[in-house]
């Protein structure tokens, strides 16, 4: 007699959203909407710096700079997408795994941009890397918060489920 056991695991997933565009300010109260304003603002900060120096023209400003507004618009943009609930209505794109990439190659392009600034005798570009700095450390929180939320299988907005169940039988057979 030989004794077989079987394993069958079923994963059923249930993603709810509202596919219709709404305003809703509620996103302002969360972690990441907070994070994700802070970061704008702190962008915003680190270009004035730079453009109200005599020496904005030079290398190290114009390199801060494009950090800093690609940033700003990047964070912009999603922040208008979560108030609006873009990223709801399209749940199919991955919008933590973008969210996820930029903001580590934001944290590590703001490293790389303040250290430059900051290398520099101007006291203007000296500014800019403190808040550049700032930017970075809120990049990397926030790519902590994406990776996290990636991990865990969750979508940008909406809400989704997963069900796992296994079940497991044994089977004898007789053999002759």
């Amino acid at each position: 007699m030989a004794e077989f056991t079987q394993t069958a695991t079923v994963t059923q997933q249930q993603t709810v959203v509202q596919p219709y565009i709404r305003y809703d300010p509620e996103y302002i109260r969360t972690i990441p909407g907070i994070v994700k304003i802070v970061c704008i603002v702190l962008n915003l900060i680190g270009f004035i710096c730079i453009e109200f120096s005599y020496f904005s023209f030079r290398p190290q400003g114009s390199f801060f700079n494009t950090v800093a507004m690609l940033g700003f618009w990047f964070s912009g943009i999603m922040l208008v997408f979560y108030l609006f609930h873009v990223c709801e209505k399209f749940h199919k794109i991955p919008w933590l795994k973008i969210e996820l990439y930029f903001c580590v190659a934001w944290a590590l392009l703001y490293m790389l941009a303040s250290s430059i600034a900051a290398a520099t005798s101007i006291e203007a570009f000296q500014a800019a890397a403190f808040f550049g700095y700032c930017a970075m450390i809120g990049y990397g929180f926030d790519a902590f918060l994406k990776f996290k939320s990636v991990r865990s299988g969750e979508i940008a907005q909406g809400s989704r489920t997963v069900h796992v169940q296994q079940q497991q039988q044994t089977v004898s057979t007789l053999t002759a």
